[in-house]
Formats: structure tokens, sequence, C-alpha cells
């Protein structure tokens, strides 16, 4: 008598937080997202010959504290110094590595150089699931790269892929979309195949000791595609960014076990592939600053380094009712607060005009240290009177319009210093720390807004004076 096959059993799965549900749904009741549930067909187990009586039994055995050994990570320098400053240091042996970032922006020729540079001490593989191999050799010869050590793979199946694995130390894995387990059914790219591709590279990393980096796809918002477990299981995740018709690139850190998450790493595209840009001082600063209003410069913290960014403001008259507020590079919610701020407590208007505020060089400033500078530069275009271009700002603003005191305030005033700068303006609560560079720099210390506004002879300021 012929036995029956099961039928295939389908599920549907929010590609964002990966929440599954039996049934389609609109709304995903987890994360509240819409029209994010796809379709997938789970491959029904066949039972198991051995019962459960029969079973061996594993038992996990807690140590105490005092008993772990502690595990010193060696680090490998990858051969590309903003790559490596953005690591922390270098690549630690048996970590996984997610590098996201738009199409077309040069994650690809990144991890290309860096597995060619890694190939003369170490074994590489560069699993290619999207392009030839042919393909990938082309890009290598374009960008002067050959090594022996340095191995390539096309191929989509993980199975196969862990085969070809042994005797490699760094692998590269190019997309993690596009690659698929046999264990499920559904099509390569979906929530449970990212999921489960994952968790599979995770463990045969920390078994057998083997760096994985991995390419992974964005969505249209700029997050990284797949369910968030995808950022769980990394060790470190890394965004490229940037426009593409622009020379210079941003890596940054949103995640690091191994080193601070707040690294950002410059690097500019050229014939010859990505080169790390080690002298940034003036990237993030305008030639023409000083000349026309609204611009302030700030000395931003990006994890072990700090970096002057002007901020650029445009003020224009609204044709609707309703004002418009944009911000590129600055949290919007801040934006939004500090002009609330600057109306009610300097008595500067804005309910008439439209606000647009601009990071230079396509950084993104979430430190609420840059808040004196977003205040100076908006006072500056409200008043159409440009503030001198040696001179720079830094403290968080508080609703009451108080200058709140910021960390690292020393290593800021001497970044400011090395880039030539003669005056600053910084929270009162910070002069302390900051006073041995009195004799290098005007420090100006205030401690409300309406003080910064008057120092910098913008307009006077009649509350919180």
């Amino acid at each position: 008598m012929a036995t029956k096959t099961k039928a295939p059993i389908s599920q549907f799965v929010c590609s964002q937080c990966g929440y599954t549900t039996p049934k389609w749904l609109g709304k995903c009741p987890d994360c509240g997202e819409f029209n994010t549930m796809q379709e997938e067909i789970v491959r029904v187990s066949e039972p198991s010959s051995r019962t459960n009586a029969t079973a061996p039994t594993r038992q996990a055995r807690a140590i105490p504290l005092s008993q772990v050994d502690y595990e010193k990570f060696h680090r490998v320098k990858c051969g590309v110094t903003e790559f490596d400053t953005v690591l922390g240091g270098g690549m630690v042996r048996g970590s996984l590595v997610l590098l996201g970032g738009d199409p077309g922006i040069g994650k690809s020729t990144l991890l290309t150089q860096v597995s060619a540079n890694l190939a003369n001490t170490e074994k590489v593989l560069y699993v290619s699931a999207e392009e030839s191999c042919s393909q990938v050799k082309m890009r290598c010869e374009r960008l002067g790269l050959n090594s022996d050590n340095l191995f390539l793979l096309n191929e989509t199946c993980l199975e196969d892929i862990e085969t070809s694995i042994d005797g490699h130390t760094v692998v590269v894995i190019d997309s993690i979309q596009a690659v698929y387990t046999e264990t499920l059914s559904s099509a390569a790219g979906s929530v449970g195949q990212v999921r489960e591709c994952a968790a599979k590279l995770m463990r045969i990393a920390k078994s057998n000791n083997i760096t994985f980096f991995i390419i992974g796809h964005v969505t249209k918002e700029g997050a990284l595609a797949g369910p968030k477990v995808l950022e769980h299981i990394m060790d470190t995740v890394l965004y490229f960014e940037g426009q593409q018709e622009d020379n210079y690139r941003l890596l940054r850190a949103v995640k690091n076990r191994f080193g601070s998450a707040q690294e950002v790493g410059v690097f500019e595209m050229t014939d010859e592939g990505v080169k790390s840009v080690s002298d940034y001082a003036n990237l993030f600063l305008s030639d023409t600053r000083g000349v026309a209003a609204g611009s302030a410069v700030t000395p931003s913290e990006s994890g072990n380094r700090c970096m002057n960014v002007e901020i650029q403001t445009l003020i224009s008259k609204t044709p609707f009712g309703a004002p418009r507020r944009m911000s590129l590079g600055v949290d919007y919610n801040k934006l939004v607060v500090l002009i609330a701020v600057l109306e009610k407590r300097c008595g500067i208007p804005f309910f008439a005009s439209d606000v647009y505020i601009n990071a230079m060089g396509g950084i993104k400033l979430n430190e609420p240290s840059v808040d004196l500078a977003i205040c100076a530069a908006l006072a500056s275009a409200a008043s159409d009177n440009p503030i001198d271009k040696y001179t720079a700002l830094f403290g968080e603003v508080g609703l009451t319009g108080e200058i709140r005191p910021v960390s690292q305030a020393d290593k800021r005033v001497n970044e400011c210093i090395k880039t030539g700068f003669q005056r600053i303006i910084l929270p009162a609560k910070n002069m302390k720390t900051c006073q041995k560079y009195a004799n290098k720099i005007e420090l100006i210390p205030v401690q409300y807004v309406g003080q910064m506004i008057k120092a910098l002879g913008l307009r006077p300021a009649p509350i919180n004076t």
C-alpha cells in the first residue's frame, strides 16, 4: 500500500520582525507594519526513528564566574586603515561581521579589497552568490588585486558552501539574501531562510573559529532587509553610506561586541577602489563658511575620534498655512524641539517660516552635544547674520533654554585647537575640565541659549539672560 505524502503547510511571516501566523494579515500584530506578511512553505519533518526513551540527554553545567577562563581576543589587521578602525582595531577571529548598504555603494568592492589583503596571511574564501567567479576576477583585476590564497566560489546552497569552508580561516558571503538552506523549502531571501542561514553560519564560525564577513541588502528605508534576529546574531553590524554621485563614503558601526559602536570610517571611491581618508579635518566643513548666514561648526564625537562638522540651515517664508521642517543628518524631532526652545525662550519666530537643516558630508549627528550649534545656526539664519568661521560651539540644550554639560569636553576643545579655531562657546559646567586650554583658544562659557546668541551678536534675547 502506497504511503500518503503529507501536504506542505504554509504560514505567513512578517518580513520586518519575523512574527508568524497561519493566515494572512494586513497589519502585523507584533511590529504594527502594514503589508509585510509573506507566505512561506514549511517543510514537514519526518518522524524520528529514535524514540524519546532512547534519545541521549544533554545537560548544560553552570560554572562560577571565578572559574571562567578569560579569552583574549586576537585581532588581525585587514589592510584597510579606516575599516580596521571601525572594527575596533582589526577583525576578531571567529566573529561575524555584517555589512549593509544601498545597491552600488561599494560593499563588494570594499570586501574584495579586504579579502585580497587578508589573503597575504590568511586563507580566504570569497563566496559570490550573486556574481560569477569571472565577474569577481574582473573586479580584482580592475583593482589590481591578485593572490593565490584568495579562493572564489559561486554557490547559493549553504550546505554546499559549508563543505567548501574546510581549511579557510576567513569567509566572505555575498550576499546573505541570495543564500538558502535545503532544510527549508521557502525561497532564498525570505525571513525564514535569512534567519536559518545566519544561525547556521554563527554555529560554524564559533565552532571552527572562522571569521565571516557577510553582505546584507537594505530596504528602501535604509534598514537591513530581513528579520531583526539577523542583527542580533552578528557580532558587528556596519552600514556603508553615501551618495553614489559623491566620491566619499562613510562606514558606520551600529553594533560591535569587540569595540565602540559609534565609530565612523571615511572612504573615497577612486578608479583603484575604496581608499581610506585619514585627513578628514575639512571634509565636513565648507570653504565658504562664515560668509553666508545659517551655518555653525560643532566638534562631534564618533567613537574614539572627534570631527568638526558644519551644520547649515536655511529659513524661507512659507507660502502655505503650515510651515515645513526638513532635516538631513539631524534628528527631525530634535530640530522641532530646538525650534520651540528658540521661539519660547529667545523670542525668535519660526511659525511663518520653512526650516531646512543639513549636516555637511552626509554624516549623521545623534549626540546631544550638537544642540547648541543647531540653535546657533537657526538664530544666524533668522537674523541673517553669519557666524565667524573660526568659532565652534557644543553643548546640550534643555527645554528651559539651559545649556547642559556634555562628555569629552576637553577632547572637543583640543580638536578645535588643532584645526585652527580661535573661539569656542561651551557649557559653563565644562569650563573646569577645559580651563587648561585657555591660553590657546578663547573659551566662552554660557548657561542659557540667550547668552550664546548675545555672545555671537545675532540678536538680543530678553529671557534667561
